[in-house]
């Protein structure tokens, strides 16, 4: 025994690397969190979504988007309570997914009862209530996420933009594109991308960074929602 240290551990050799050696290495560091597609560079493009502090989204796209995202999510171990004015839409993805576990579940516009989010069982709420959604009774805290989808830009917008930790843009008019860049502080190129942008493309931005990303569905995400769109 020594006095304040515990047990001495079995005694091995030391693994020592050259320092000349070192630029052989390869870690896979990178962020935890969902696939949701990939850069311009072909790289895996990642969101993380489960975290210990509040984190809020605000998607401008299509439902298809979003339900690809929800099942990834998903597919992590995540929870995801759908506040929705439209479950026909979500009800399908709710019996596929979880492999028969009830992992999303479903609920009418303002009436998303609390969570109970944990680090061992992180949320995601996913708020697809329309051009207009009411303030909503369950907010973004510790592994709790909230993800807005607004299908086009809206008088609600600015104000979700300014709370956003993170916001998506799929293909707009040129005039809502302008109105976009104003209030994400985004450069003239790409501006002007936004009214092209093909079905599965989005513009993940905040006011000092962005990258676009391709998402394609799996076999399986096509199987269940079909090929990707942005207009539902």
């Amino acid at each position: 025994m020594r006095g304040g240290h515990g047990l001495l551990g079995p005694r091995r050799e030391r693994h020592v690397v050259p320092a000349a050696d070192l630029d052989a290495l390869a870690l896979p560091v990178g962020d935890d969190g969902v696939v949701i597609g990939v850069d311009a560079e072909g790289h895996p493009a990642v969101l993380g979504v489960n975290r210990p502090t509040p984190y809020e989204v605000t998607l401008i796209g299509g439902l298809w988007t979003a339900q690809v995202l929800a099942l990834r999510a998903a597919a992590t171990g995540a929870r995801i309570a759908v506040e929705t004015g439209r479950g026909q839409v979500w009800s399908g993805l709710a019996q596929a997914a979880g492999g028969g576990q009830p992992c999303v579940t479903l609920h009418d516009v303002g009436r998303v009862p609390p969570q109970g989010a944990s680090a061992g069982s992180p949320v995601l709420v996913v708020r697809d209530c329309g051009m207009r959604p009411p303030r909503g009774r369950v907010v973004a805290g510790p592994w709790q996420s909230v993800l807005t989808l607004l299908p086009y830009l809206s008088p609600a917008a600015p104000r979700l933009l300014r709370n956003s930790s993170l916001v998506g843009v799929q293909r707009v008019s040129p005039d809502e594109a302008q109105e976009i860049g104003r209030l994400m502080n985004l450069p003239g190129p790409a501006v002007d991308s936004l009214p092209t942008l093909g079905d599965g493309v989005t513009l993940w931005c905040t006011p000092r960074d962005r990258q676009f990303v391709m998402t394609q569905g799996t076999e399986a995400e096509t199987g269940l929602l079909g090929p990707s769109r942005r207009i539902d």
